[in-house]
């Protein structure tokens, strides 16, 4: 049997608690997250999500935002335990919308949310795991797919954190529409960290027809 991926081990584990450490919730960080999310709900007007599932949340920075803007019913699959034990102490998600986890296999029924995204994940996501990934966000969304990562033309290995084989750069919205035939592109932009403070970002919206 091949070995698992590093990055399994690493986002559950001590790396992923010091990630963790260092994503501390802020009230800047809080409003920077929901003014991002400010800027792609407004694309959504006459079908707004009712329901939305967050891959890889850490403490629920963009979950906290997305509570400001929208009274959707959110959701969260995250790998590392300190920050599922912060999202549940804070009162972000209940227990039984919070699942222990990584993106290549969801607890939930085909199309069991509206919406299902990434933010900043797919980037820590082994590429021997990265289809799969996609595969389930895809199958839970009943109507929308948003992914917003570093983007490059090319799929890239880059040094982080003097780790390597941990970060993942790539034209993850083409990746979405070739493996997706049923997925057509709502918009796509970019999160300015200035103000979003959060990484500088590209993000893709898509809608399944």
């Amino acid at each position: 049997m091949a070995d698992a991926p590093k990055t399994l081990d690493a986002w559950s584990g001590e790396f992923g608690d010091r990630y963790t450490e260092r994503n501390s919730v802020t009230v800047d960080a809080v409003r920077g997250r929901a003014r991002a999310w400010g800027q792609v709900l407004p694309r959504l007007v006459g079908d707004p999500p009712k329901s939305i599932l967050e891959v890889g949340p850490n403490v629920g920075l963009n979950l906290r935002g997305l509570q400001a803007i929208t009274d959707a019913e959110l959701w969260g699959i995250e790998p590392n335990g300190v920050a599922r034990k912060q999202i549940l102490e804070d009162g972000v998600l209940p227990p039984e919308r919070l699942f222990e986890g990584f993106g290549h296999s969801i607890p939930l029924a085909d199309g069991a949310v509206d919406m299902a995204f990434t933010s900043g994940v797919l980037i820590h996501v082994d590429p021997t795991q990265l289809e799969a990934t996609m595969r389930e966000i895809h199958r839970v969304s009943a109507k929308y797919v948003l992914c917003a990562e570093y983007f490059s033309p090319k799929a890239e290995t880059i040094m982080y954190r003097g780790e390597t084989d941990l970060l993942f750069k790539n034209d993850f919205g083409s990746l979405y529409l070739d493996l997706f035939p049923d997925l057509v592109l709502v918009d796509y932009g970019f999160f300015w960290r200035r103000t979003t403070v959060m990484d500088d970002t590209t993000w893709w919206l898509f809608r399944k027809v």
